[in-house]
């Protein structure tokens, strides 16, 4: 069946809204090649997208100087702020950007395991509170005729380890996390009523990134494998993240795998790969082999000692010694994996797999050619820990485009 006025009108105005996020400001002539609509059918759509305060003009084209082609038209990067969080066993950082996803603001504060859930709560949340005030996402008056909420905060996108219920994105309860994790959820809600929270797996939203602005944005299928304080694992195929049946596709810190004294229980993952590859386990591997550094910033332990051994190169014993042990453990658990799945490529991300770099990632890719038949690549991530925060920001940002970008009821 054709499509309606409305909806025909409706998906040519995401059509064009969509160009102008991934070109930037454009003429009406290049929206009129880019979509292959009509002349009149793009004024249109610039009038109504102008008069619903999503585009307006930012400039001139150099080609022409007169006419109303000559206009380049831009969308409105403070019709609506974002907000991203990364929220962590040890602590909180966040990110406010404009709805083109550029920062206007970022801050971080630790929370100490011996903090009540109480004082852990209110420090998050006043972190929070303190970035979109300095981003200026508190709110501004619109322009003459256009909606309320102008400029405000819209959605926040929190990642947090854990289960996330797919059927209702909540944060599930899960032993061994922090009891404020669940709190803060509520709490900002309370304290950012008008805003939209949508709450991701922190391992997942790492994908997310690398498979947009990271080493995985030429693979529509592969593994991101978490190496950070904790371990996790992140599956997208065919382009699509999956999640499971109750959200814990990747919890691979609970797979059981030789080398360990005990095996995993429901409630706790000591035994599992995480006995292995967590930060506390290759901490204790280092010590045991001779490698020290110390750790900068509030990075795993685990992450500067890698990056201290990749530093040491070839000519350190221990070093070398460390970095081979490292790479039969992280092997370990992707083969699993990709006996299973056969991605053709794993990423090792977070802090550990970013300071292990090319180094690490060789290794683990040449046991994997002896333990598999199936060929896989192994990539160390260029995003880090960094990319918890970058793929919950992704996460707002398309959120909020898909109410913003939509037509207005009754059109």
């Amino acid at each position: 069946m054709p499509a309606s006025p409305s909806t025909a009108r409706a998906i040519n105005d995401r059509l064009a809204l969509r160009l102008l996020q991934q070109e930037g400001p454009l003429t009406a002539s290049r929206l009129k090649q880019l979509t292959g609509l009509s002349r009149p059918t793009v004024a249109d759509l610039v009038e109504r997208l102008t008069d619903s305060g999503l585009i307006t003009v930012v400039g001139e084209s150099g080609e022409q100087r007169r006419g109303p082609n000559a206009r380049v038209y831009g969308i409105v990067a403070d019709r609506a702020h974002l907000a991203a969080l990364d929220i962590r066993t040890e602590g909180v950082s966040v990110v406010v950007s404009d709805l083109l996803g550029d920062v206007l603001a970022e801050a971080s504060v630790p929370i100490g395991g011996d903090t009540g859930t109480g004082p852990a709560v209110e420090r998050a949340v006043a972190l929070v509170e303190r970035a979109v005030k300095e981003a200026g996402a508190l709110g501004a008056a619109p322009p003459p005729g256009l909606v309320r909420g102008w400029g405000r905060l819209h959605t926040v996108g929190i990642g947090a380890p854990g289960l996330i219920d797919p059927a209702t994105g909540e944060l599930r309860d899960s032993s061994g996390l922090p009891a404020w994790h669940r709190s803060l959820v509520a709490a900002l809600q309370e304290r950012l009523p008008e805003a939209r929270l949508l709450v991701e797996n922190e391992t997942n939203l790492a994908a997310l990134a690398e498979q947009r602005d990271g080493v995985a944005s030429d693979r529509d299928t592969f593994v991101l494998l978490w190496l950070g304080h904790g371990t996790g694992a992140a599956v997208v195929l065919d382009g699509a993240l999956r999640r499971g049946a109750s959200g814990g596709t990747g919890e691979i810190g609970f797979l059981p795998v030789p080398g360990t004294t005990t095996l995993p229980s429901a409630t706790d993952c000591e035994g599992g790969f995480h006995s292995l590859a967590g930060a506390a386990a290759v901490a204790a591997l280092a010590a045991e082999l001779g490698v020290a550094a110390e750790p900068e910033g509030h990075e795993p332990h685990a992450a500067a000692l890698v990056r201290r051994a990749v530093a040491a190169g070839p000519d350190s014993p221990e070093a070398t010694a460390f970095l081979d042990v490292l790479a039969d453990r992280l092997a370990i658990g992707a083969a699993s994996v990709i006996a299973v799945l056969d991605p053709g490529c794993v990423v090792l991300g977070g802090e550990v797999g970013q300071a292990g770099g090319s180094v690490l990632a060789e290794r683990v890719e040449r046991r994997l050619v002896r333990m598999s038949p199936l060929p896989t690549e192994v990539r160390a991530s260029t995003l880090g820990g960094r990319a918890v925060l970058r793929g919950a920001l992704l996460t707002a940002r398309d959120g909020a485009q898909d109410e913003l970008f939509a037509p207005p009821p009754g059109r």
